[in-house]
């Protein structure tokens, strides 16, 4: 909305930092930080004082989570809305990429929100229907996709870039769709399926949400892109603000999640990040990339359909607990011992993901 200023640079030269994208994307980031830490405290005492219990804690989880009784959930309310004000603070809204993106988080958020809701009111871990969540997740992801469909340059509307080739890319046709539609479903549940531990889901998706600020970015600069020898995607490039908005609001609620939590992101964060990092790759046009940076929440989702699989065809689990982060809890790890070691994993996967924009 500030972008505007740009046009009294002639006036006086303060106003021309306005146009450079490198500047909003700082600003997001500073921005959704300071209104996450401001209102942070507010948002955790009135969700206390409405949820009474707080998330409930499984009944079958580690014997250390019960410690945890009583914290409040539903903290991705401060993410969202510290996103949500910054985001619409200092990106060019005239851009279609940024509505998006906006509307697969916003909406994802909403039910992840009532999920949670169900989750508290009830006082059970299971909260919405699977598949009625799934149904509405593929209505909304299905209209993202066909909308990023319509931005993007022709040659690319319906294409899959691979990773490591130049000029290589899989022309799905209308295939593209329900490709889209499972990149940003799978993004937004694994995700979902990562945040089980103090600090574990935010940090990775702000190192996500990092390295995809910058591919956003190189994407949509002629200069870049064609240095990089990667498909130019014009406009992309403002998501890269988004995603500062992203990290600014996981550093602030990252202070109030930090061990041990005053607040739980719940399925009303996890399920709108995870979503958000999926519409942004599938219009970057690095939909394959996600699966290299956003490899733990790849490993979370994988373990648990491999946990599931293996009960129902053997009878037999293939880790004590699925999630793996609640396997590696049961073997003895202590929580800060695996939420540190599943970051440093992120890094890795980031600095390897990013490797493909530069070995073609």
């Amino acid at each position: 909305m500030l972008v505007f200023l740009e046009s009294l640079s002639d006036s006086a030269q303060l106003f021309n930092l306005f146009r450079y994208l490198t500047f909003r994307t700082g600003a997001a980031i500073l921005t959704a930080m300071l209104f996450v830490f401001l209102f942070g405290p507010w948002i955790i005492r009135s969700l206390r004082v409405r949820q009474g219990k707080g998330q409930p804690i499984r009944a079958d989880g580690p014997e250390s989570h019960f410690a945890k009784a009583g914290t409040p959930t539903m903290g991705g309310l401060m993410i969202l809305t510290g996103m949500l004000v910054s985001t619409l603070l200092w990106a060019d809204l005239s851009n279609g990429y940024v509505w998006v993106v906006l509307g697969v988080t916003l909406s994802f958020g909403f039910i992840g929100l009532y999920d949670d809701f169900l989750k508290v009111t009830k006082q059970s871990h299971k909260g919405f229907s699977g598949k009625q969540r799934i149904a509405l997740e593929i209505v909304i992801t299905g209209i993202a996709v066909y909308c990023v469909g319509l931005l993007s340059p022709d040659n690319l509307a319906n294409a899959v870039a691979i990773p490591f080739f130049k000029d290589f890319l899989i022309h799905l046709g209308l295939l593209f769709i329900p490709f889209g539609i499972l990149v940003i479903v799978g993004a937004g549940n694994a995700v979902n399926l990562t945040d089980g531990l103090d600090g574990l889901a935010i940090v990775p998706v702000m190192i996500a949400a990092a390295a995809f600020g910058l591919i956003a970015y190189v994407s949509g600069n002629a200069v870049f892109s064609n240095y990089l020898q990667i498909n130019l995607v014009p406009g992309t490039g403002e998501l890269a603000v988004v995603c500062g908005a992203i990290i600014g609001a996981g550093l602030g609620f990252l202070w109030f999640n930090a061990p041990p939590a005053q607040i739980f992101m719940g399925d009303t964060g996890s399920l709108a990040l995870g979503g958000a990092l999926g519409a942004i790759a599938v219009a970057a046009k690095h939909e394959i990339v996600l699966a290299i940076i956003g490899g733990l929440f790849v490993l979370e989702a994988v373990s648990v359909i491999v946990q599931v699989l293996s009960f129902k065809l053997t009878g037999k689990r293939v880790f004590k607990m699925a999630p793996i982060h609640h396997h590696f809890e049961h073997l003895g790890w202590k929580e800060p011992q695996i939420v540190i070691r599943f970051w440093i994993i992120s890094i890795v996967l980031a600095m390897i993901g990013l490797s493909t924009l530069k070995l073609r």
